[in-house]
């Protein structure tokens, strides 16, 4: 199995409010870059997508290393919040609708293909890849604002 890195982020213009998501697939010494957006969003909506977008590009089943600076996405997938919010028919522990289901459905989908450890690193805090991916996600973000 290939083993690939990818490094996500999202912002948002306001939450809800214009946002976008930047990934940089990592495998040897390529690099591909991926970034979009939506003119209403929530940042958690472009955190999911960064990582659904990256995953998606993927040509077979991989060993992936996954870095985000997402809490809501690290910790749903390594807690199995989101496979338990899945298995409840999308109702989180306290009896509320869990979000972004559509989002959810297709991360969870990609994981069952690829073998896929999250990694959580703080956000603005010096990471080379989380500050190029937040660049292209706050550049996305930016062209629903002109």
């Amino acid at each position: 199995m290939k083993k690939v890195n990818i490094y996500t982020d999202g912002a948002c213009k306001g939450n809800p409010g214009p946002g976008g998501y930047g990934a940089i697939l990592v495998y040897g010494s390529a690099e591909k870059e991926f970034s979009g957006g939506e003119a209403q969003t929530t940042n958690n909506r472009m955190e999911l997508l960064g990582a659904i977008t990256a995953l998606s590009a993927l040509k077979e089943p991989c060993e992936v290393v996954l870095t985000s600076d997402s809490k809501y996405l690290v910790d749903a997938v390594n807690k199995n919040w989101a496979v338990g919010w899945r298995a409840k028919g999308w109702k989180k522990s306290d009896g509320k609708p869990a979000l972004n289901i559509d989002l959810w459905e297709r991360l969870l989908d990609l994981l069952d293909t690829h073998k896929v450890k999250f990694v959580w690193v703080k956000g603005h805090a010096g990471h080379p890849y989380n500050e190029r991916c937040d660049r292209l996600a706050v550049t996305e973000a930016e062209k629903f604002t002109k």
